[in-house]
């Protein structure tokens, strides 16, 4: 690799190289140490193409999400089976990873505007800036910028566009899929907003399950599924469609049950948590 080599953003890909090793030595006991970092799916990251990915996920935190995410892309790419044991698979990173993130956010300070090297598409919300709720439009520069990744790579998107759990899915990310075609691969994470602070910076509480579980991509009709269809789909695929609120019957409860024997990333300890949780849905169903 050349030493001054580019990506299509403009930034020198040696100093990426550079700021994706140091920032993931340091965090890599945040998820290995602290918490453990539980995941399902690595398998089928090692069979996606290069490029025209993108990635979309429920959202817990700015950077701790993203940051997990590059951990567990590399460490898959590099072989290891559900784990990121070893940090030495940031030897040579995978460089045309890159994360969708609000403009403002990456401009509020030093680190934000570090990070943002390491593979921000950075955007303008259409909804808020500054604090307060907005209405404006898209820039289509911010479009064709996230056209420009997908071009180049793969692209992480947190089509909520807030980490606040179950509020809707931004209709934008329907367009941009119909627009470019990616391979849209669903991502759920758990744990992340117990684990550190909203910034995703600071360590709240250790001992936490953090869980990231890659799911198989989605079955999307590029030319005749409409946009709402395809919302629709996203909401189901990174789990926050508001059935996944409702109050559960016997028989969903029985499924749910099943489902948690199933992820056998899960410790004894963790499923003895998960099945006292079980029994008070059960008795709130049954007072009902």
């Amino acid at each position: 690799m050349p030493l001054f080599k580019r990506n299509p953003f403009g930034h020198i890909l040696f100093l990426k190289r550079l700021l994706i090793q140091f920032l993931g030595i340091i965090s890599h006991g945040r998820y290995r140490k602290f918490n453990d970092l539980q995941i399902e799916g690595s398998e089928i990251l090692r069979q996606l193409p290069s490029k025209n990915i993108l990635f979309i996920s429920n959202h817990q935190t700015y950077f701790a999400d993203v940051a997990a995410m590059f951990h567990v892309f590399n460490a898959s790419l590099k072989g290891r089976d559900d784990n990121i044991r070893n940090v030495g698979y940031l030897w040579k990173p995978k460089l045309n990873i890159y994360f969708v993130a609000a403009g403002e956010t990456m401009r509020s300070g030093l680190l934000p505007r570090i990070f943002a090297y390491a593979g921000s598409v950075s955007v303008e919300r259409t909804w808020r800036s500054e604090g307060k709720d907005v209405n404006r439009q898209v820039k289509m520069s911010d479009i064709s910028n996230i056209g420009k990744a997908l071009d180049d790579g793969w692209v992480i998107t947190f089509p909520q566009g807030t980490t606040t759990p179950f509020k809707p899915i931004r209709r934008g990310t329907a367009h941009i899929i119909k627009t470019y075609k990616p391979m849209v691969v669903p991502i759920v994470i758990d744990g992340f907003r117990r684990s550190f602070d909203k910034k995703g910076l600071m360590i709240k509480k250790r001992n936490v399950l953090q869980s990231m579980v890659i799911k198989e991509p989605l079955d999307i009709d590029y030319e005749n599924e409409d946009v709402s269809s395809i919302v629709e789909k996203i909401e189901f695929a990174i789990e926050q469609h508001p059935s996944f609120l409702k109050v559960l019957t016997p028989e969903q409860l029985k499924e749910q049950e099943e489902f948690i024997e199933s992820r056998s990333f899960w410790g004894s300890d963790t499923k003895k948590k998960d099945e006292k949780e079980v029994k008070k849905k059960k008795s709130v169903t049954t007072h009902k």
